[in-house]
C-alpha cells in the first residue's frame, strides 16, 4: 500500500485550535488541521510552513511535534505529523477550504473529523491545557 507522508498545522490560538474544512476531493467536506504533502527535499515543518502559506496567505511558527498519527485509508496509507503552531502574521485567508472554525476544548467534538483525526481529537482534549504553552 502506498504510504502518504504530510505534516498538519494544530494551529494555537486564544486557547482555540483552528479547523478547516476541506474544498476539494475525496474528502471534501470533512473537516482537519490545515497543511499537506512533505515534497520531496523537505522537512515536514519546511512543509507545513509552505502548506500554510499556499492555503491559508499567513505565516507560522512551527513548534514541536504533538503527534504522530499513521491511518489506513482504503487505498493509501497515511502518515500525518503533527505539530503545535502559532501565526506570526497574516489573516488566514480561505484559498483551498470552504470554512475555518475556532474549536475549544468543549467544541473540538462539533465537527466532522476525517477518519485519520478522531484519534488525535482525544489526545487534544486531554491535553489541551498545556497547548498555549508548548506552541
Amino acid at each position: 500500500m502506498k504510504t502518504v507522508r504530510v505534516a498538519a498545522a494544530i494551529i494555537v490560538h486564544d486557547n482555540q485550535i483552528l479547523a478547516t474544512q476541506r474544498g476539494y476531493g475525496s474528502f471534501k467536506d470533512g473537516w482537519e488541521f490545515p497543511g499537506g504533502k512533505i515534497e520531496e527535499g523537505e522537512t515536514p515543518k519546511q512543509a507545513l510552513v509552505r502548506e500554510i502559506r499556499e492555503e491559508l496567505d499567513t505565516e507560522i511558527e512551527v513548534g514541536g511535534l504533538f503527534d504522530t498519527v499513521e491511518y489506513d485509508y482504503p487505498a493509501f496509507h497515511l502518515s500525518m505529523d503533527c505539530f503545535l503552531c502559532t501565526v506570526k502574521s497574516g489573516n488566514l485567508v480561505l484559498k483551498e477550504h470552504e470554512a475555518a472554525r475556532w474549536l475549544t476544548p468543549e467544541t473540538l467534538g462539533s465537527v466532522n473529523w476525517l477518519p485519520a483525526d478522531i484519534e488525535l481529537i482525544e489526545k487534544l482534549k486531554k491535553a489541551f491545557p498545556l497547548l498555549k504553552e508548548q506552541a
